[in-house]
């Protein structure tokens, strides 16, 4: 048995006996013959226990469980380096590269995102539960209707879709996709305890019966063409690693600026409270206020979640060895919140820029999208912040790019181009075009190129009776309408 926290936590003890009830809740109530946990804060593991059956004298964060489709966030960072490398485009089909009996008319990105309307499973026998060697071909992956739906058109979770992806890698770097990941993914992040099969001290699976409590010992076989689908083994500590990673990126294997078009959601259902979405090889849920990346994995005998804030600079893991554990999901959220809640994040101290460029500056403060009212800051790092200042609006934030213009790089305007429209004379900057949307320094400032054009005549009050502005007088006026209630447009 054990239960003790992770030795060198700089978590409050109240946090951590938060954490500790939450995870032997979660073991306890999810029947798991163990349940590991771990927290990460700022790139560091701070937490970890173990409740339950687990190899002796090994240390919680140490114990290798089979983490499932999680391998599937791997695999997507491989085809993001091959992306960023120039070897292929998410755009492509996936026939350009690979030959492939089914899938070939899905693009790299709707593979990625479960949008290339693929099968959700591979063809029986159950692959999960049966040797990888009954399948070493592509074309034995597929069933009679391997495409169910047109690519594009809707979320539509496949697991042959990352075997596909798997293959895809080995044809583009010329060896096995779990050779590639090791050199270019888990070795530069320190992950090696992350591997193709169980390595000691490691846990068994089980399920266990609905109505009594017995075991039933898992197979853990070699999925073979499917493994980069639900492979591979780790570890609490190395998923805190690898959140670590999902958070600030590491330029040894992908920026920052890639990781964080990986989280952006392609679509996805909602259930039960939760929201949910998927983007390129990374869940996205919103839940109780924050946005969370990650993934869950399962496999017979075992469930994984590794959850991360951007926000708040947390993840949240929790590994359990037991079929259907469904459990280790919420326990991982709810490791996250603890922290995030008991302990919020301390904001960086505010420091002024060491470089701003005039241009840059003379961009800033109010403008006005026709009546509504905006302002422009120029951040920290150098991007614009777009921010409504009255009840709705868009906001955005855009990175300078060298040929003058801005791109926006969230919400609405994500992608979109912002440019300085500057006069020909005095180069004076005279608006702001925004994806078509003109933005000037005065609410429909005359003179100014509001498609449709200003009114002569310019703002006005309205005359008195009149059906602008009207309600004069303690009736409202002839048919007795209230005051305060607007006119129907």
């Amino acid at each position: 048995m054990i239960d003790t926290p992770y030795e060198d936590a700089d978590l409050l003890p109240a946090t951590r006996r938060a954490l500790l009830h939450r995870l032997a809740t979660g073991q306890s109530e999810g029947r798991a013959p163990s349940m590991v946990g771990a927290v990460m804060r700022d790139g560091h593991l701070v937490w970890s226990s173990g409740r339950g059956e687990l190899p002796g004298g090994a240390r919680s964060e140490d114990v290798q469980y089979r983490i499932g489709s999680i391998t599937k966030t791997f695999v997507a960072v491989l085809v993001m380096r091959l992306r960023d490398e120039g070897l292929l485009k998410l755009e492509d089909r996936l026939g350009t590269y690979l030959d492939t009996p089914a899938g070939g008319d899905a693009t790299v990105a709707q593979l990625l995102s479960h949008t290339s309307g693929l099968a959700a499973e591979a063809r029986g026998p159950w692959w999960e539960r049966t040797d990888g060697a009954l399948r070493p071909e592509l074309g034995d992956l597929f069933g009679d209707r391997p495409q169910l739906h047109t690519p594009g058109r809707l979320h539509h979770y496949s697991n042959p879709g990352y075997a596909l992806l798997g293959a895809l890698v080995e044809r583009l770097r010329g060896e096995s996709w779990y050779a590639v990941l090791r050199r270019e993914v888990l070795e530069p992040l320190g992950m090696d305890r992350t591997t193709l099969a169980p390595v000691a001290p490691h846990t068994d699976g089980w399920a266990v019966h609905p109505w009594a409590d017995v075991l039933l010992p898992e197979p853990a076989v070699d999925t073979g063409r499917m493994a980069p689908a639900g492979q591979l083994w780790s570890t609490a500590a190395d998923l805190c690693r690898f959140a670590a990673f999902l958070l600030n990126g590491d330029e040894r294997v992908l920026a920052a600026r890639t990781i964080a078009e990986m989280r952006t959601p392609e679509g996805g259902p909602k259930d039960q409270g939760w929201t949910t979405g998927y983007g390129l090889g990374l869940q996205v849920v919103q839940r109780d206020g924050r946005t969370l990346v990650g993934h869950m994995g399962t496999m017979p005998g075992f469930v994984a979640m590794l959850l991360a804030s951007p926000r708040d600079g947390l993840a949240g893991v929790a590994l359990a060895n037991r079929t259907s554990c469904f459990e280790a999901g919420g326990v991982a959220a709810d490791l996250l919140t603890t922290v995030a809640d008991l302990e919020p994040r301390i904001p960086a101290p505010w420091r002024p820029l060491t470089e701003a460029k005039d241009e840059h500056l003379e961009l800033t403060g109010p403008w006005y999208w026709g009546a509504a009212p905006f302002s422009l800051r120029l951040e920290a790092g150098g991007a614009l912040e777009l921010s409504p200042l009255g009840a709705g609006g868009r906001a955005a934030r855009f990175r300078p790019e060298a040929d003058g213009t801005w791109t926006g790089l969230d919400g609405y305007y994500a992608g979109e181009t912002l440019t300085a429209v500057r006069s020909t004379a005095g180069g004076r900057v005279t608006h702001l075009d925004l994806g078509t949307f003109v933005f000037t320094r005065e609410p429909y400032e005359a003179g100014a190129p509001v498609p449709g054009g200003v009114d002569a005549e310019g703002w006005r009050a309205a005359e008195a009776g009149s059906g602008a502005g009207a309600g004069a007088g303690a009736g409202g006026g002839a048919e007795g309408m209230p005051e305060e209630t607007a006119p129907v447009r």
